[in-house]
């Protein structure tokens, strides 16, 4: 008995236990968004992740430990003082991805809040997990999925005519072009009005000094959309 209790004293593995137990608490995880990231992390060849500390070997938990450390954990802080720590921006292709959607829907005028904060909650709405930074790249197409046909539904093509993918010019682009009919269906945008005459009327943009930028003149032409009171926020969207 007394080898068995030394054994358990001088296990490695416990004090990374002990810093795992903390971090849900320091980050202001729920319990199964914590066991989920243990899953993640620990999944390998193709065989389920581990979802408690307990059951993981030295190399796992240091695995685990390195991404609550990624996502803000600071293993320094006391327990009894335990802080709030920034939660980690998501910055995966599909999280990049799905924060240009987000910021483009704001300038059409379908998302009433282009935050950092407001796409998080749209994103737990949509996969139901807190942080996109904790979500699994591979499910987040669903919430790219989401956004295109949130566009689509307020006329921004997000495919060509023949069902091909367009280019990041092209969809932006048509952004513009999707706004600027909004702006000439409620008569602030002359009819005659070309989609690149109106880059440089509404979009701030110098004739004959700034070269043409589709992303500033979709910010241009969405402030204009928001000042003539044409958003028109998709249901509850933030």
């Amino acid at each position: 008995m007394a080898q068995a209790a030394r054994s358990m004293t001088a296990d490695p593995r416990r004090p990374l236990i002990a810093k795992l137990h903390i971090a849900p608490k320091q980050l202001g995880i729920e319990k199964e968004d914590y066991r989920e990231i243990l899953r993640r992390v620990t999944a390998k060849d193709g065989r389920p992740g581990k979802s408690s500390a307990a059951d993981m070997d030295i190399g796992e938990l240091h695995l685990a430990l390195a991404e609550f450390e990624r996502l803000g954990f600071t293993a320094t802080v006391r327990p009894g003082a335990q802080r709030k720590a920034k939660p980690a921006r998501a910055e995966h292709p599909s999280a990049r991805k799905a924060r240009a959607l987000w910021i483009s829907l704001y300038q059409l005028g379908v998302v009433r809040n282009p935050s950092e904060t407001a796409l998080e909650a749209f994103a737990a709405r949509q996969l139901k997990c807190e942080r996109m930074a904790w979500m699994r790249q591979s499910e987040c197409y669903r919430l790219i999925e989401a956004l295109k046909a949130m566009a689509e539904r307020n006329g921004w093509a997000q495919r060509g005519l023949d069902g091909e993918a367009l280019s990041v010019e092209q969809l932006q682009e048509g952004l513009c072009v999707t706004i600027l009919g909004r702006l000439k269906a409620a008569g602030v945008a002359q009819q005659d009005m070309t989609v690149a005459s109106a880059a440089f009327a509404f979009g701030g943009l110098r004739p004959g000094r700034d070269p043409l930028s589709w992303p500033r003149a979709a910010a241009g032409m969405g402030n204009w959309l928001r000042k003539a009171g044409l958003a028109r926020p998709d249901g509850a969207l933030s």
